[in-house]
């Protein structure tokens, strides 16, 4: 296990908003995600994926790092904590690099584990015209990048605050590519 970086924010909503409230404090739980977020819950709670018979929430946790709103402010885009809809934003760990199974370790106690990658949708340009784009790139090899974060689930409860230590676990070998969930 290595430390890789640090929570800047915790933010939760209780309604079905975009953004998302910084809070001083959140609770992880085990297999629901973010106690008082509208997205917790064991099966999905996402309003375009919901059905009569939900599948698991493989999307109880969503992470992004801060990077990317170093990256959007340098396109003409302002962008904080909360503003994408994500409950932990973090710096220090290029969370996009990581593979499935990936487990974060966040503050004293939280466990999450890594299931995929945030597909963006067109509510970004809600918040700024033209960031939806913003979050997408081509690699080398013309592969579409997915930047708008990973998506997790919760191994083991505990609060996590700004400023807590997050430390990677990765998976026995060979891994697997994050890719939308």
């Amino acid at each position: 296990m290595t430390s890789g970086g640090s929570v800047v924010a915790v933010s939760r909503s209780a309604v079905h908003a975009f953004a998302k409230v910084n809070q001083d404090v959140v609770r992880l739980a085990v297999g629901v995600g973010v106690e008082g977020d509208v997205h917790s819950g064991a099966a999905v709670q996402h309003m375009s994926r919901r059905e009569p018979n939900p599948p698991p929430n493989l999307r109880q946790v969503h992470l992004m790092q801060t990077e990317l709103f170093d990256e959007l402010a340098g396109r003409g885009f302002t962008v904080a904590p909360g503003n994408l809809g994500e409950n932990v934003s973090t710096r220090g760990i290029d969370l996009l690099a990581l593979p499935v199974g990936t487990r974060l370790h966040l503050g004293e106690h939280a466990v999450v584990e890594l299931t995929g990658l945030r597909n963006p949708c067109t509510q970004l340009d809600g918040h700024q015209v033209g960031l939806m784009r913003a979050v997408l790139d081509r690699d080398a090899d013309g592969t579409l990048v997915r930047k708008a974060g990973v998506m997790g689930v919760v191994l083991v409860s505990g609060l996590v605050r700004p400023g807590d230590v997050i430390s990677v676990e990765l998976p026995a070998g060979p891994h697997t590519a994050l890719a939308p969930v």
